[in-house]
């Protein structure tokens, strides 16, 4: 595990290059008289074209509840040290750490290859969750607009879809999606991991901070769309004490579910995670750890179905408990959202993605 300098990280989650574990090969500095001190500058974002041959990612996990998504992004800009999709860039021959957030990767075929797969003769309509490995609205998209596109399409062809974010950038939408809500189409849910803003800048330097992201459920809210809260993920001593905080100020922002997730550390998150734990919370570093292994069976990590999003034992059972009973006081989770599949047309007569077809 290499580290960059602090000026170079600067506004980043992770300052750490660690080794991708599928890679052949390993590279080292060494000074052979020609190399020069860095300067401090700070580490900028480059993204790369991905040519995606298809769009819809199908999942068959019993614990998740969809089973179909789309990615516009590889990588996330946002820097959350917890992300749970860091290891994926390991594929890629890069950095679980600092590439992660830094070397991206956009796909701005998206609306073309989706609206050819749900036109389809086979295909078979059920809701599609975007943002369910990297944020969808994550910075790069102001420029890319990939995600605005993707909605288009499926709000041209009627189809349900379900977000999930930490951006404030969801509202720039807001029309698209407050016109699929009155048909029932559509349910987005902002996450919120806390309400301290410094512990959010250091945790997600470069997600909304949580009072935007508040606003965000309320503005959604009150235009009709149906929204929640997601209080993502629970880290036991460093922001589980909050969760009912979370949930009274989304509750009073018009959220009219919630759901939460307990921290999950695969792969190449564990080192990233103890590290940068060690470095900005050094006198709650053994308790936190301590508390996660309770709840992963001794482990740092538990990836079996049914176990790995709530954990289990008495600390796992305290905090569904309290999530509980904060959701019943508060009315949240009263009724399930349940999106239309049955208004979604195969084919579109109008429109710029019925000229898709004729190319």
């Amino acid at each position: 595990m290499k580290a960059v300098t602090d000026k170079q990280a600067r506004g980043r989650g992770q300052r750490y290059w660690i080794r991708p574990r599928f890679a052949r090969y390993d590279s080292e500095t060494v000074d052979d008289g020609w190399w020069r001190e860095d300067d401090g500058t700070p580490i900028g974002t480059t993204v790369t074209v991905e040519k995606a041959r298809t769009i819809l990612t199908r999942n068959q996990s019993p614990d998740i509840p969809f089973d179909q998504s789309i990615n516009p992004y590889r990588g996330c800009e946002h820097g959350c040290t917890y992300c749970y999709a860091r290891p994926a860039h390991a594929y890629l021959d890069l950095s679980p750490g600092i590439d992660f957030e830094t070397r991206l990767f956009a796909k701005p075929d998206a609306a073309r290859l989706l609206a050819g797969e749900i036109s389809a003769p086979g295909y078979r309509c059920s809701p599609v969750a975007l943002g369910a490995n990297t944020d969808p609205y994550q910075p790069v998209e102001r420029e890319w607009k990939i995600t605005r596109e993707i909605i288009e399409v499926l709000a041209e062809y009627r189809h349900p879809l379900t977000i999930v974010t930490k951006s404030a950038l969801v509202l720039r939408d807001l029309d698209l999606l407050q016109d699929m809500a009155a048909s029932g189409l559509v349910e987005v849910y902002l996450s919120v991991t806390t309400l301290d803003a410094e512990l959010a800048r250091r945790m997600e330097p470069r997600a909304a901070a949580p009072g935007k992201r508040l606003r965000a459920i309320q503005s959604l809210s009150e235009a009709g769309v149906p929204t929640g809260v997601m209080f993502a993920p629970v880290i036991p001593a460093l922001n589980d004490h909050e969760m009912e905080a979370v949930l009274e100020q989304a509750a009073g922002a018009g959220a009219g579910r919630a759901g939460y997730v307990m921290l999950r550390l695969p792969n190449e998150v564990r080192p990233l995670f103890r590290q940068w734990l060690q470095e900005t919370t050094p006198l709650r570093y053994r308790h936190v750890m301590g508390l996660i292994k309770q709840l992963r069976s001794g482990r740092d990590n538990d990836p079996r179905f049914g176990k790995r999003l709530r954990g289990e034992g008495p600390l796992a059972d305290i905090i569904a408990q309290r999530f509980g009973s904060a959701c019943q006081r508060l009315g949240l989770n009263k009724k399930a959202v349940a999106l239309r599949t049955d208004l979604f047309r195969r084919t579109v007569s109008t429109g710029k993605q019925a000229d898709l077809f004729d190319q």
